[in-house]
């Protein structure tokens, strides 16, 4: 079984080429480049209805027939539960904190980062407020995540999981953030540890 991957060199999906790694799965990586607007081709609309990257393939999906899911999410939830791995446990409280600790990165960490990026690197004219109000809000969320780091491993407790997967890219463009690592040494900690991962180095290379 060979996953296709439908990808570009961006937070969002590096998440998933790092569980693919993590989970050594196969898989063939296909460059969407969104700089030249290839998410908006027809045949990848096919795949990702949202012309969003990344989205994968299954040729072994649900039934034994290929299976197309984008949102990062819910690829990474899939591909833990089809593989039966630890990265999102089985039950109780471990799994439920996976799950809390996944959404904090899909409602606030991509989101809020995603606007700090664009506002303080991509447009034309400056717009104070914008770039202030982003800049800001990533910092509280640095801080709320070196507070949980303080507290426990992982986001999720004392296991690596998705939640951790999923959080990772965003903060490895920290130069793009305005931040001081210094005001984040559990983080810090925690960031440096996932880097040294073999899976999460070569998940941060995909697609070459």
């Amino acid at each position: 079984m060979t996953i296709d991957l439908y990808t570009w060199s961006t937070p969002n999906g590096r998440k998933v080429s790092i569980m693919l790694e993590e989970l050594g799965l196969a898989f063939n990586a296909h460059s969407v480049d969104i700089g030249k607007d290839e998410q908006f081709a027809p045949d990848f609309l096919k795949i990702s209805p949202n012309n969003k990257i990344p989205a994968i393939v299954d040729p072994d999906g649900p039934g034994g027939e290929p299976y197309a899911l984008f949102e990062t999410g819910a690829i990474l939830f899939y591909l833990a539960e089809k593989t039966a791995s630890p990265l999102l446990p089985a039950e109780g409280r471990p799994r439920y904190d996976t799950m809390v600790w996944l959404m904090f990165q899909m409602g606030g960490v991509g989101p809020m980062f995603g606007q700090a990026h664009h506002f303080r690197r991509f447009v034309k004219e400056e717009i104070p407020y914008a770039k202030e109000r982003y800049t800001k809000e990533t910092h509280r969320l640095y801080g709320v995540m070196d507070k949980r780091l303080g507290e426990v491993p992982y986001l999720a407790g004392e296991a690596y999981t998705i939640a951790d997967i999923a959080t990772y890219p965003w903060v490895a463009r920290w130069e793009w953030h305005g931040m001081d690592w210094a005001n984040y040494p559990n983080l810090k900690r925690w960031f440096d540890e996932l880097g040294a991962r073999p899976a999460v180095q070569k998940g941060m290379a995909v697609p070459d």
